[in-house]
C-alpha cells in the first residue's frame, strides 16, 4: 500500500504550543452552552455528572488511540491519514468529503456564538452579528494563510486566558455562592430515567469535548513527534476534563435543576444569581475569549486535511500548494475560510452544530478501530509509543461509538441519515474523479 507523500511543512511547533492547541480547539463555546442542554435530556444530579466523566473517559480512549496512529503517521492530516492506512483509499477520500462540508461549519457555529456575546456590549442586527463572525473567520484565515508562528502566538496566548478565566469562573461562583441553594444542595440521584435522552445527551458532551481528532491534523508540524504527539493529546485532554468537570460543578452549585433546563447562557446565568447582574460583562467577555481561540486553533488544524488530500492525489492537486515565503498550506486555509464564512451567512447556530459528532464520529470509530487492525495487519511498522491499554482502551471508544451512533438512529434518525447519505454521496464523485485524473495523467 502506497504511503502518503512526504510532508513539505516544516515541523515548528513545540509540546506547550501544541498541548495548547488541544486546550483550544476543545475550549470553545460548549462548556458555555451544552450543560442546560444536558440538563434537558437528563434531569438528576449523579446522571449529569456521570455524563461528563464518561464523555471524559471516552475522548481519553480516543486521545490515547489516536496518539499511537499520530505518532506512527506523523504527517499532515491527522484521522485522514490513519483511515488510508488502514483501509485504502476510498474510505480516506468519504472522510475528507465528510470533513470538507461538516468542519467548516463548526468554524461558523463558534463565531456565531462569539458575535452574540460581542452583541451584549454593541447592539447588532442578525445582519450585524453574522458579519462580525464572518469578519472573525477571515482575520483569523489571514493569520494562518500568512505565517504558522503568527497564528500559533496568537492561540497561546488565546488559550491560556481562557483557560485560565473558565478556571477563575468557576472559583468565583464557589466563593461568591455562599448561601445560595442550587442543584448541589439537594440529594443527589444519580438515575438514569430515559435511556434515550442519556445517549443524545452524551452526544452533546462529546461535542463540548471535541478536539483530540482534530489536533492530529497538525501531526506533521510538530516537532519531536514520537514524544511531544502523546505528550500534548494525553495531558491537554485530561485538563480539559479537570476543567469541566469543575465548571459543571460551579454551574450546579449555583443553579437548580429547573434553571439550568432552561437556561441557554449556563455560565452567565450562573455568574449572574452568585454575583449579579453586573457580573453578565466577564462572563461574556469570557466567552468571547473562548470562542476566539477555539476558532483560532481549528483554523490552524483542519485546512491540513484538505492538504493531505491533494499530496494524496485525492482531490484537487491546488488544495495542496504550499505558500513559498511562509511554508503554510494557503489554498486549502483560504477555501475552508471561505466555506466557513458561507455557512455563516445562511445558517444559524444549531443548524450548524446538530450533525458535527454525528458526521465525524463513525471516521473517528474506524481511525481507532484500525489501532488494532493494524497491528494485526502490519506489525512490524515502527511504533515509537503504544496505547496503554491494549486493546482494551480502543475497543471501549468503538463500543461507545456503536451505542452513540445506534442510539442517534432511533431517537434523531433524520439527522443520522442525513449524514450518512452525505458520506456515501462522495462515492461516485470518488470514482468521477479517479477517472478524471487517469484521463489527465
Amino acid at each position: 500500500m502506497p504511503e502518503f507523500s512526504p510532508s513539505t511543512l516544516p515541523r515548528r511547533l513545540g509540546v506547550w504550543t501544541a498541548t495548547a492547541i488541544v486546550l483550544g480547539i476543545t475550549i470553545g463555546s460548549g462548556i458555555f452552552r451544552v450543560p442546560g442542554s444536558v440538563a434537558q435530556h437528563v434531569d438528576t444530579v449523579g446522571a449529569m455528572a456521570l455524563l461528563w466523566v464518561l464523555g471524559g473517559v471516552i475522548i481519553l480512549c480516543l486521545a490515547l488511540s489516536l496518539a499511537e496512529l499520530a505518532t506512527m503517521f506523523p504527517r499532515p492530516g491527522g484521522v485522514i491519514v490513519f483511515v488510508r492506512e488502514a483501509y485504502g483509499p476510498l474510505m480516506a477520500f468519504l472522510f475528507g468529503w465528510t470533513f470538507l462540508w461538516i468542519n467548516p461549519a463548526s468554524w461558523a457555529a463558534i463565531s456565531l456564538i462569539f458575535a452574540e456575546y460581542l452583541g451584549h456590549f454593541v447592539p447588532l442586527t442578525d445582519f450585524g452579528r453574522r458579519l462580525v463572525a464572518a469578519t472573525l473567520i477571515a482575520l483569523i484565515t489571514l493569520a494562518n494563510y500568512y505565517s504558522v508562528p503568527i497564528a500559533a502566538m496568537v492561540q497561546n496566548i488565546a488559550t491560556s486566558a481562557k483557560a485560565l478565566a473558565l478556571l477563575s469562573l468557576a472559583v468565583g461562583i464557589f466563593l461568591l455562592g455562599s448561601g445560595i441553594d442550587g442543584a448541589l444542595a439537594a440529594p443527589i440521584s444519580f438515575e438514569i430515567r430515559d435511556v434515550g435522552g442519556f445517549g443524545l445527551a452524551l452526544i452533546l458532551v462529546l461535542f463540548a469535548y471535541e478536539g483530540a481528532a482534530a489536533f492530529c491534523a497538525l501531526s506533521g508540524e510538530i516537532r519531536e513527534p514520537s514524544r511531544a504527539l502523546p505528550q500534548s493529546l494525553v495531558v491537554g485532554m485530561l485538563a480539559v476534563i479537570v476543567l469541566y468537570l469543575f465548571a459543571n460543578a460551579a454551574y450546579l452549585f449555583a443553579l437548580p435543576i429547573d434553571a439550568l433546563k432552561t437556561s441557554g447562557l449556563v455560565a452567565a446565568d450562573a455568574m449572574t444569581r452568585t454575583a449579579g447582574s453586573s457580573a453578565a460583562n466577564l462572563v461574556s467577555a469570557l466567552v468571547m475569549l473562548s470562542t476566539f481561540g477555539a476558532v483560532a486553533a481549528t483554523a490552524m488544524a483542519d485546512p491540513r486535511v484538505f492538504y493531505a488530500m491533494a499530496q494524496e492525489k485525492l482531490f484537487f492537486r491546488g488544495l495542496g500548494r504550499v505558500r513559498p515565503r511562509s511554508e503554510t498550506p494557503h489554498v486549502a486555509i483560504l477555501v475552508a475560510g471561505a466555506i466557513a464564512i458561507l455557512y455563516v451567512m445562511v445558517r444559524g447556530f444549531e443548524q450548524l452544530a446538530t450533525g458535527f459528532i454525528l458526521g465525524l464520529w463513525p471516521f473517528y470509530a474506524l481511525a481507532v478501530l484500525g489501532v488494532i487492525v493494524l497491528r494485526i495487519r502490519q506489525p512490524e511498522l515502527p511504533r515509537p509509543y503504544r496505547v496503554l491499554g491494549y486493546p482494551a482502551v480502543p475497543l471501549i471508544f468503538f463500543a461507545a461509538s456503536l451505542f452513540i451512533l445506534g442510539n442517534a438512529l432511533i431517537e434523531q434518525p433524520g439527522i443520522t441519515v442525513l449524514n450518512v447519505g452525505l458520506t456515501l454521496s462522495g462515492i461516485p464523485v470518488y470514482y468521477i474523479w479517479r477517472v478524471s485524473t487517469r484521463n489527465k495523467a
